[in-house]
């Protein structure tokens, strides 16, 4: 059977201030830290390494691809992340009817203006409350 790369091991995103965006992703979010090493800092999404490093070009800075964390409850979890002083961009909305689920987001952003999102797999006809 040919190669196939079919699971992604770490992502890397570069922000203006490691200090800051540790804090974020650590305190804020509530994703398990792993080590730091210098300007490098690491978490753990469910096998999937979050590399944060300082950014080398002040251009790169908040234009890194969007993360989508993946959720059980979209309601729950935004309220979750208001209380913890996160702004929303767009409340949890309808983003698209599967053949058998739907699909509910809700986007906020980084302390470095980088894209990040809630995303729900919800039962058909999920509405929230």
């Amino acid at each position: 059977m040919p190669f196939s790369p079919n699971r992604i091991g770490q992502i890397a995103l570069a922000v203006r201030d490691v200090d800051v965006s540790e804090a974020f992703y650590k305190d804020t979010l509530g994703l398990r830290h792993l080590f730091r090493f210098g300007d490098l800092t690491f978490f753990d999404c469910c096998g999937v390494r979050l590399f944060i490093e300082k950014a080398n070009d002040a251009g790169s800075i908040g234009r890194a691809s969007p993360l989508y964390f993946s959720c059980a409850d979209i309601v729950i979890a935004v309220r979750e992340l208001k209380k913890r002083n996160v702004t929303f961009t767009s409340e949890p909305h309808l983003i698209a009817k599967m053949d058998d689920h739907d699909l509910w987001m809700a986007f906020f952003e980084d302390p470095d203006g980088n894209t990040l999102a809630l995303m729900q797999e919800a039962p058909k006809g999920y509405a929230p409350p």
